[in-house]
């Protein structure tokens, strides 16, 4: 199978009949062998009944539903673990993303040698103030915490290799982030392509005003786990020592201060250096503890990893 396009999806009853004949006339017109998964996030509209329908008349459409509404993370990681193509399309069912874009994505993966390519919507049909202008900020501290140099971060349409897909997970909101994520997983060769945004058609927008907020958090989140994830007593453990090393000059002081300078002075524990010795060592010792508690993590990751390479290694052979 050359193709898995995953589609994931939250009451877009109006669209999911057009986006599929769209998708299947460009599949079919380039002689592509492929598969649709629609992931339905928990709609409470007609769209899994719609899916049901598609999915009996065509056997290359499957469906995945969840009871409830999890989130586009969560339901593009369903849909990844489930695609089977060597090259994995992700696109939003709201018809904003054009399919006559996917022959081209898919030509940068499998001729190019590209590990993601990521849609930019350099024209776009979106509210200024409520879109436009929030993703240009979220996009410009997305470039500088991660060092990729990308328009557009949270464009729903990208091409991606099976492997790639398969190496990283997709939870909380970080669907915003998933070139962050393949880059911290070891896939270098990301680029970019031009597309074709369109207004919306039908309906309106499923992503309120919190999700600036959340988009905010998520991307200090990406920023500390790409920079330190595989080496947390870098961060834990340099602030740990920092924070001893404040404790304990503080304790010297107030060591020397008693014995040579005030003998006849208040008692040490009424002294706010005191405190702020014990609260600064305290600190350090648990800012290294995680530090190591984190290494060992790692380390533990590390080797279930090597475990399970070396079991499919002398499986293949």
């Amino acid at each position: 199978m050359q193709i898995s396009v995953v589609i994931p999806l939250l009451n877009e009853e109006e669209s999911i009949k057009e986006l599929y004949d769209w998708i299947a006339k460009v599949m079919q017109s380039n002689h592509f062998l492929y598969e649709i998964l629609f992931i339905d996030d928990g709609s409470t509209d007609n769209s899994w009944e719609i899916i049901t329908a598609i999915a009996k008349q065509d056997s290359r459409v499957k469906g995945l539903r969840f009871l409830q509404n999890f989130g586009k993370s969560q339901a593009l990681h369903a849909g990844f673990r489930k695609a089977k193509g060597e090259v994995i399309i992700t696109m939003d069912a709201d018809l904003q993303d054009n399919p006559e874009e996917i022959p081209e994505l898919y030509a940068l993966i499998a001729n190019e040698g590209f590990d993601l390519v990521s849609g930019w919507k350099k024209k776009r049909y979106d509210s200024l103030f409520s879109k436009n202008i929030p993703s240009k900020l979220f996009n410009w501290a997305a470039r500088r915490t991660s060092g990729l140099s990308l328009h557009d971060f949270n464009c729903g349409l990208k091409a991606y290799k099976n492997i790639v897909v398969k190496n990283i997970e997709v939870s909380g909101e970080m669907h915003r982030y998933i070139p962050v994520l393949a880059k911290a997983a070891g896939f270098s060769k990301i680029s970019e392509k031009i597309v074709q945004h369109q207004a919306r058609k039908y309906g309106k927008t499923k992503f309120g005003a919190e999700r600036f907020i959340n988009g905010f958090l998520d991307l200090i989140t990406i920023s500390f786990v790409s920079r330190f994830g595989r080496r947390p007593m870098h961060l834990f453990g340099a602030l740990g020592v920092l924070m001893f090393i404040i404790g304990f000059g503080f304790s010297i002081y107030l060591g020397i201060d008693k014995l040579f300078i005030h003998i006849e002075g208040r008692l040490i524990t009424n002294r706010p250096q005191f405190y702020i010795a014990l609260t600064a060592m305290l600190m350090g010792i648990q800012f290294f503890l995680a530090g190591f508690l984190g290494e060992l993590l790692v380390r533990s990751k590390k080797e279930e990893m090597r475990y399970i390479i070396s079991e499919e290694t002398i499986t293949d052979q």
